[in-house]
C-alpha cells in the first residue's frame, strides 16, 4: 500500500485530533510528517507527552516533508500554507475553505502546477449528493444555521454592526445573504456553507440565514437544494468540540477523507 506522508499545521482540537490518529496507525496509508505550530515549545511539549517523534517545522518547509497538507490553522495563514505545497504539485486538504473565495489564486496555482485542494465534508452533509445535482441543473441552494451565540462570538460582522451575543436571550436572525457575504463576515463560522456552495452552484448564488439561538446547545444546519434531478432536504446537528466554533464531527470528517486515500473500496464521489 502507498503511504501518504501528511503534515498538519496547527495543533488545535481538529490538529491534536489528527495528529494522534495517524501517529497510531490507524489510518492506514498515511504516515505523520511534520507538523507547524504558532507556538513551536507549546507544539513540542505536547508532541513529547504524547510520544510522537515528528519534526515542528515552518509551513515553507512542507513540501520537503509531506505529500499532503491538513490546514487546521487560522484562516489567516491559508497561503502560507497553500502556497508552497501547491507550488511543489502537493495536495492541500484545505478546512478553511471560506478563505479560498478572495483567494482563486490559489486554485490556479494547483492547476498550473498540478496540485490538488481537498475540501472534507466537515460539519456539513449530502455535498456528495449536492455534487451529483450540480452535474444536471440546480435551481437554487438555500442554508440555515442555528448556533449558540457563544459560538458566533468575535464574528467580523457582529463587531461591525455591534452586536453583542451575551444580549441574545431569544433565537435571533443575525444574517441572510450569500455564501460569499457570510464567509467574510463569518470566517471561522460557516465555511460549511462555502463548501456547500463550491459542491453546487457557487459562493454568490448558495444562501444562508444565520440564527444566533440560545435554545440550541448544538450547531445546527438546515440546507434546502432544488434541482432538475431532485429535491434535497437535509439536516444536522453538531456537537460542538472544545472549540465552540467547531463541531466534533468536523475531524471526523477529515480522518474519513484520509481513510479514502488508498482504501481499496472507496464509498462516495
Amino acid at each position: 500500500m502507498t503511504t501518504t506522508r501528511i503534515a498538519i499545521a496547527g495543533l488545535g482540537a481538529i490538529g491534536r485530533t489528527l495528529a494522534t490518529k495517524i501517529a497510531g496507525r490507524t489510518i492506514p496509508g498515511t504516515s505523520l510528517a511534520c507538523v507547524a505550530a504558532r507556538d513551536e515549545a507549546k507544539a513540542k511539549a505536547w508532541l513529547a507527552e504524547q510520544g510522537i517523534d515528528v519534526p515542528v517545522v515552518a509551513l515553507a518547509d512542507f513540501p520537503a516533508h509531506a505529500d499532503l497538507a491538513v490546514e487546521c490553522a487560522p484562516a489567516a495563514v491559508i497561503e502560507e500554507i497553500c502556497t508552497p505545497m501547491l507550488t511543489a504539485g502537493k495536495k492541500v486538504m484545505v478546512l478553511s475553505c471560506g478563505a479560498l473565495l478572495p483567494r482563486p489564486h490559489l486554485m490556479e496555482l494547483a492547476k498550473t502546477h498540478g496540485g490538488q485542494i481537498i475540501v472534507p465534508t466537515g460539519a456539513l452533509l449530502g455535498l456528495d449528493a449536492v455534487t451529483a445535482a450540480a452535474e444536471g441543473t440546480i435551481h437554487s441552494v438555500r442554508m440555515i444555521t442555528r448556533k449558540p451565540p457563544k459560538g458566533l462570538v468575535g464574528a467580523p460582522y457582529l463587531v461591525e454592526k455591534g452586536l453583542d451575543m451575551d444580549a441574545v436571550t431569544e433565537p435571533t436572525l443575525i444574517f441572510s445573504g450569500s455564501a460569499r457575504e457570510a464567509a467574510k463576515g463569518f470566517p471561522a463560522n460557516v465555511n460549511v456553507a462555502v463548501a456547500l456552495s463550491l459542491a453546487g452552484i457557487g459562493p454568490d448564488r448558495t444562501t444562508i440565514d444565520i440564527w444566533a439561538d440560545p435554545t440550541v446547545t448544538r450547531n445546527c444546519h438546515a440546507i434546502e437544494v432544488d434541482s432538475d434531478s431532485a429535491k434535497l432536504s437535509l439536516a444536522i446537528e453538531n456537537i460542538p468540540s472544545d472549540n465552540p466554533k467547531t463541531g466534533r464531527i468536523t475531524a471526523l470528517s477529515v480522518i474519513a477523507a484520509l481513510r479514502k486515500l488508498n482504501a481499496p473500496v472507496r464509498v462516495g464521489t
